[in-house]
Order: structure tokens, then C-alpha cells, then sequence
């Protein structure tokens, strides 16, 4: 605890929305990197020193190092996300320190961009909208910009959880022919869209659309490769709202550059933030975003206030709202 009797919590950027900010603030004296970018891993090491609770990111690096350095008073990590790759689960569970996540909260968010990034991949959004900032949009022209619509087509779904049942959902209403879907286990969900669960070697060569939904663990570590784009069909789009590390970004860079699909759409990449200088930012049939799926203003002032609630119940020693189990 700190000086004040209160116990004391690390925030680990300065831009974390300050709803759950001010619902920590009234139990809890507060540090907080005050730079809205993340935390670099000295200063992070240094400041969390003496910390009851860390109250983290996707950015910052949980791991034996840290927890080390935070110390033996620390009983809580809650990260402003749904992913907690970055956490050393079994580091944290080992030491009695509990972890807090925001799971629900950002799916509809999530699947909203999943759609969007979809279409503006498919219908060449970005692209078209270049041409005609650019004097390349001389005429309507009948085959100029077109792409495939979603109408009539198969839609594959990698990992069928909340994130992907809720794009299955909204898939649905575009008059799909057809929506399949790998999970490991079925998933009575599916019913309600008439989803039908495949072999993930299926998805690959049935599907008009593959859409990566799933968490990353070993066994989906860059299940997107190499073998895997080459059994798509040439026609495919693929679009990835989950993890980088889904996707063996090399295969994919020469899968765009072969046409060995058409086109992919990426909120996620390896590493974060892409390099400049990344090949995929000179393809034309590839669309990146800064991964923003969950950047809905409600989603992420949701987040914030779960990740402070879940602080705070841990702190007390009460059941928290989403705690990692």
C-alpha cells in the first residue's frame, strides 16, 4: 500500500480512457506513465515497484521479469483487452496474483470492423477511393473496380467464439450461401445462423471468404500458411481481426504478390506497429489497419471500466467481473 493507507496501482499509459481511471481514483492512489504511448520496458520495470495492481495493455510484457520487479504486494494484472497473450498466465497463477480481462464487452465492436474491413478488402474501398483523389476516376466503366460481393458466397470462419458467431451473425443477413466454421469443439450457437462446422482444411478450400477469428495459442500459431494459402481458391479474400501471430506473414506477403489469393484485409499484424517499409503496405490487394477492432467509443469505455472493476474486486478480495481462470 502506499503512504496514504491506499493501495497503489500502475497504469501503464495515460490514455486509457478515463472513466475506469476515475472509478479506480476514488479507492486507490494512482501512478500512471504519463505519455500516451506505451510504457518502455525500463521505465515500466522501475515504476511498477510497490504495485498492488496493474492496470495494462496489449503493449505491455507481463512476464516473470516484471512481476519480480513489482514485488510481493502485487495481487492483481488487468489488461484493457479480450487477448492476454501477453501475460505469463502461469507465472501470475503460481504467485497467487490474480488476472482481470474484458471479454464480451468489445464483440460487437470487433465483429462491426471484421464486416467493414471485409467489404472495404472485397469492394476495393481504399483503392477506389485513391483513384478518384488521384484523376484516376476518368468514367463509370463496367468492370473498373469491382470485387466480389458477399451474396451467394461461402463464408469461412476460423475459431467460432463470441467474436466469431457475432460476425456469423451479421454475415447471415448478406445473403450468404453458405457459412462453415473450424472450432475444436461444436458449437450449438451455430445453429441459429446455420453455421455448419468443418474440417479447417475445408474452410480452406471451400470458402469465397476466410475470416480468422480465433485466439492465439501453439496450436493456432501461424496456422495461416504457406500449405494453407495454397489450398485457397484463387478468388479468396482473407481477413484477420484476431492475431498476427495467426498468420505466417512471409506466405501471406508472397500469397498477395502470386495472386494465390485475392486480396487480404488485416487489423492485426507481426509485429505491431507494421514497419513502414513492410511489403504489405505496397500491395494494392491488401488492406492494413492499426488494429482497431474493439476502437468503438462504448466498447473501449466499457473496457476501461471493467478493467478497473476488476482491479478493485481483486484488491478486496471479492469475486471480479471477468477474471481469468
Amino acid at each position: 500500500m502506499s503512504s496514504s493507507g491506499k493501495y497503489q496501482v500502475y497504469v501503464t499509459r495515460s490514455d486509457m480512457p478515463q472513466c475506469g481511471i476515475e472509478l479506480l481514483k476514488k479507492q486507490c492512489d494512482l501512478k500512471v506513465w504519463e505519455q500516451a504511448s506505451p510504457c518502455p520496458r525500463q521505465e515500466l520495470l522501475k515504476h511498477v515497484a510497490g504495485a498492488n495492481g496493474i492496470y495494462c495493455s496489449l503493449t505491455d510484457k507481463i512476464d516473470k521479469e516484471l512481476l519480480d520487479a513489482a514485488g510481493a504486494g502485487l495481487k492483481v494484472v488487468a489488461t484493457i483487452s479480450v487477448g492476454h497473450d501477453h501475460i505469463d498466465v502461469q507465472e501470475c497463477k503460481k504467485r497467487g496474483i490474480r488476472i482481470g480481462y474484458t471479454p464480451d464487452v468489445l464483440t460487437d465492436a470487433t465483429a462491426e470492423l471484421t464486416l467493414a474491413l471485409l467489404l472495404s478488402t472485397s469492394r476495393r474501398l481504399p483503392e477506389a477511393q485513391n483513384e478518384a483523389r488521384t484523376g484516376g476516376w476518368v468514367s463509370w466503366a463496367p468492370t473498373w473496380m469491382t470485387g466480389p460481393g458477399l451474396a451467394g458466397a461461402t463464408v469461412g470462419i476460423v475459431g467460432f467464439g463470441r467474436i466469431g458467431q457475432a460476425v456469423a451473425r451479421r454475415v447471415k443477413s448478406f445473403n450468404t450461401a453458405k457459412i462453415i466454421y473450424f472450432n475444436r469443439s461444436a458449437r450449438p450457437e451455430a445453429e441459429e445462423v446455420g453455421a455448419i462446422k468443418v474440417t479447417f482444411d475445408e474452410i480452406l478450400t471451400q470458402s469465397d471468404f476466410v475470416i480468422c477469428c480465433c485466439a492465439l495459442v501453439p496450436e493456432t500459431k501461424e496456422i495461416f500458411n504457406k500449405t494453407a494459402f495454397e489450398k485457397m481458391k484463387r478468388t479468396a479474400i482473407f481477413v484477420n481481426t484476431s492475431r498476427g501471430g495467426t498468420v505466417d506473414q512471409d506466405a501471406l506477403i508472397e500469397a498477395l504478390q502470386n495472386n494465390t489469393i485475392r486480396a487480404a484485409g488485416l487489423d492485426v499484424t507481426t509485429p505491431e506497429p507494421l514497419p513502414l517499409d513492410s511489403p504489405l503496405f505496397k500491395l494494392k490487394n491488401c488492406i492494413v489497419l492499426p488494429h482497431i477492432g474493439s476502437a468503438s467509443i462504448e466498447a473501449r469505455n466499457t473496457m476501461s471500466e471493467l478493467t478497473a472493476q476488476n482491479i478493485l474486486a481483486a484488491l478486496n478480495d471479492t469475486k471480479m467481473p471477468a477474471e481469468l481462470k
